[in-house]
């Protein structure tokens, strides 16, 4: 079984840890049975108020969470809770982008928690699918993370979250994936800072670093910037599912954090592209200056080669020993064949000293 955890509260805290999904649905009956009669004294449950709503606090909540579950469990689930098609496909399917879909009193959201791997600069991102209903909520995990089990933990130390009903459950899933975002951000900050300094030290693997986490970036920006319609979405839908007001607070203030998340991500972008055109200015520039340098240096061996042949050529000319050379039985052949080297030589070493050869 791919069951990870299995609960089910009232009044917000736990009274039961079922071993199957039978024994969850068959005690989620008789619990809502029970508080058949304490929902009488409450006329008006759905009435917003500023203290935990009584409709909630007096109604069973299960709380099924599941590891990549078979398709057989989702299709219990299904039965069990009247999940809608669609969703349920979207569930056994996965990799779905973040959204929210209303299926009657069954809200569907996807949610992409992530975390930063800082040895290869890397962003993993996971993938929770949430269902919540009036008296359930179902958290189903396609990917390795602790989110949802640090959501758990703290909604069963303050059981007044719980007590809220489903949709405060939603909510401090969504409040813990945003804020688990935030490391994020200072991790490719830090690596951001040192790309910048990289840039200018000439490092070879800097342009290489810059791409990846771009890219990376950008991965995480299709992750994050959903958010924001979906925390319209959410506030849309205030009065019509009479949401309370806690619960309203709750979510303006994940919205806020969304906004920042996306503010930064999207400022990170704009700064690696900065580093990149920076980068290749740089490149071209260091090229330009190998170029140049190694032009000075083709022109020095060039004057120097210049220099060196004339007299290798005169010495070649009066070294083949022909018999009827004129200059072979002259009294100062010798000293001439020597003098016009070293003219020769003078004279174009100051010619290309004068061109800035040398």
């Amino acid at each position: 079984m791919s069951i990870v955890d299995n609960a089910v509260y009232k009044a917000g805290r736990r009274v039961a840890s079922p071993a199957s999904l039978e024994e969850t649905f068959q005690l989620l009956r008789e619990l809502d049975h029970q508080s058949a009669g304490d929902q009488e004294y409450y006329p008006t449950p759905h009435t917003p108020c500023t203290d935990v709503d009584h409709h909630h606090e007096h109604s069973a909540l299960a709380w099924i969470g599941l590891y990549r579950p078979a398709k057989a469990e989702i299709l219990a689930l299904k039965e069990q809770f009247g999940l809608h098609d669609l969703a349920v496909e979207d569930t056994v399917l996965a990799h779905q982008r973040p959204k929210a879909e209303r299926y009657g009193q069954t809200l569907f959201t996807v949610l992409r928690p992530a975390s930063y791997h800082e040895a290869d600069e890397a962003i993993r991102l996971g993938e929770i699918h949430v269902f919540t209903g009036p008296n359930f909520v179902i958290t189903v995990r396609h990917a390795e993370t602790n989110g949802v089990g640090k959501v758990r933990h703290r909604a069963e130390r303050e059981p007044q979250l719980l007590a809220r009903g489903p949709e405060a459950v939603l909510y401090a899933l969504i409040d813990q994936v945003v804020d688990d975002y935030f490391p994020i951000l200072e991790a490719v900050e830090d690596d951001i800072d040192q790309i910048e300094d990289s840039l200018f030290s000439g490092e070879s693997d800097v342009s290489q670093r810059i791409y990846e986490l771009a890219r990376q970036v950008s991965i995480f920006h299709r992750a994050v910037a959903p958010l924001t319609l979906l925390a319209d979405q959410f506030e849309a839908g205030f009065k019509k599912w009479h949401t309370d007001q806690e619960l309203q607070h709750m979510l303006r203030d994940v919205r806020d954090h969304v906004l920042v998340v996306n503010s930064r991500v999207e400022s990170f972008r704009a700064q690696l592209n900065d580093a990149m055109q920076l980068d290749a200015t740089l490149t071209a520039a260091r090229q330009n200056a190998a170029a140049m340098e190694l032009n000075e240096q083709t022109k020095k061996i060039s004057a120097w080669a210049a220099i060196l042949f004339a007299p290798s050529m005169i010495g070649s000319i009066y070294g083949m020993n022909f018999q009827h050379m004129p200059e072979l039985s002259w009294e100062y052949g010798y000293a001439y064949s020597l003098v016009l080297m070293l003219a020769v030589g003078v004279v174009l070493y100051v010619v290309f000293k004068r061109k800035d050869w040398l």
